[in-house]
C-alpha cells in the first residue's frame, strides 16, 4: 500500500525487495520446469538401457527398480536441489559459482551407493543415469542463479 508522507514523497515497495522475489519466482518455475525435463530425461534413458538389456535388479532384494522409480527418485532430487539453489541465492554473494561447486559434489556422492552395491553393467547405468538429471538441473539453475559479479 502506497503512502505519502510529510515531504509529498510517495513511498512504495523497496525496488531490491520486488527484484529478489521476481528472482525466486523465476528460479522455482526454471527448477521445476528443468526437473520435469530431468524426470523425462532419466526415465527415457532408464528405459533405453533396459531395452538394451541391462536389468535394475537391487542386489540385496532381487527386485527389479521400475522406471517409474526413477522418475520419483529424479524428481525428490530435483526439488531437493532448487531448494539448496534458492538457499544459496538467500545467503551466498555469489549464488551461481556456490550452486555448482554444491551441486557437482552432492552428484559425486549420489554415485557411492551404486559403486558400494558391485561393479555390474547395472552399476555403470545407474552411475549414468545419475548424471542425466545433472545435466539437465546443474546448468539450467546455475544459469538462473547468475548475477553480474558471476
Amino acid at each position: 500500500m502506497n503512502s505519502m508522507n510529510d515531504t509529498g514523497v510517495v513511498a512504495g515497495p523497496a525496488s531490491g525487495r520486488t527484484s529478489h522475489t521476481h528472482r525466486l519466482r523465476r528460479l522455482a518455475g526454471t527448477g521445476f520446469i528443468a526437473t520435469l525435463a530431468a524426470m523425462v530425461a532419466t526415465t527415457l534413458a532408464a528405459a533405453l538401457a533396459q531395452a538394451v538389456g541391462v536389468d535394475f535388479e537391487v542386489p540385496d532384494g532381487g527386485e527389479t527398480i521400475p522406471l517409474a522409480g526413477f522418475a520419483v527418485v529424479t524428481g525428490f532430487f530435483s526439488v531437493m536441489g532448487i531448494v539448496i539453489a534458492v538457499a544459496i541465492l538467500r545467503w551466498s554473494a555469489r549464488p551461481a559459482k556456490r550452486f555448482v561447486w554444491t551441486a557437482v559434489s552432492l552428484t559425486a556422492i549420489s554415485m557411492v551407493p551404486p559403486l558400494l552395491s558391485g561393479a555390474n553393467t547395472a552399476t555403470t547405468a545407474l552411475l549414468g543415469l545419475h548424471l542425466v538429471p545433472a545435466t539437465v538441473m546443474i546448468p539450467t539453475l546455475a544459469r538462473s542463479l547468475r548475477t553480474r559479479t558471476d
